[in-house]
């Protein structure tokens, strides 16, 4: 059985729900928080009426028919946030998948997705801790600022 990468339908944008859950770094020996986490509006901004906007995008990855992955992205004033015109993604993956290049074939179809789309820039957020930092840099992405925490990250075309 094989991986699919597939636009992420219109029926299915729930599932990013469960996705931005999973999108939230949890550093080792640190517990995970509650899944009501994602109602804050600092997280609701990557869901709320999604689809509905000029710059909205997802794909999923699926794996046996259930859909393992999804990486989607807009333009919003989230934590990437690089300016009004660029938009930012967010990706992850249910923790049995990763490590397998799923990640990587969803960013470089995004960014593919997203040229055909016209936008030559897209930007994202990503705690420095976190392992996906390389697979970033590896499609395409370079660190443009930093705070404590975390790296803004940006592929520019």
């Amino acid at each position: 059985m094989e991986y699919i990468i597939r636009p992420l339908d219109e029926t299915e944008y729930s599932v990013l729900e469960s996705f931005l859950y999973e999108a939230i770094f949890v550093p080792d020996g640190v517990s995970a928080p509650s899944r009501d986490i994602i109602r804050q509006p600092d997280l609701q901004v990557y869901l709320e009426g999604f689809g509905s906007r000029k710059g909205d995008a997802a794909l999923c990855a699926v794996y046996g028919g259930s859909i393992v992955g999804a990486v989607w992205g807009r333009i919003m004033n989230d934590y990437g946030h690089i300016d009004n015109e660029t938009p930012s993604l967010a990706i992850s993956l249910y923790k049995e998948h990763r490590g397998k290049g799923i990640g990587t074939g969803l960013m470089r179809r995004i960014i593919r997705t997203y040229g055909e789309l016209g936008y030559k820039r897209l930007s994202l957020a990503v705690q420095k801790a976190n392992y996906a930092v390389k697979m970033y840099e590896k499609v395409g992405f370079r660190k443009v600022s930093e705070n404590e925490e975390e790296y803004i990250m940006l592929y520019n075309g």
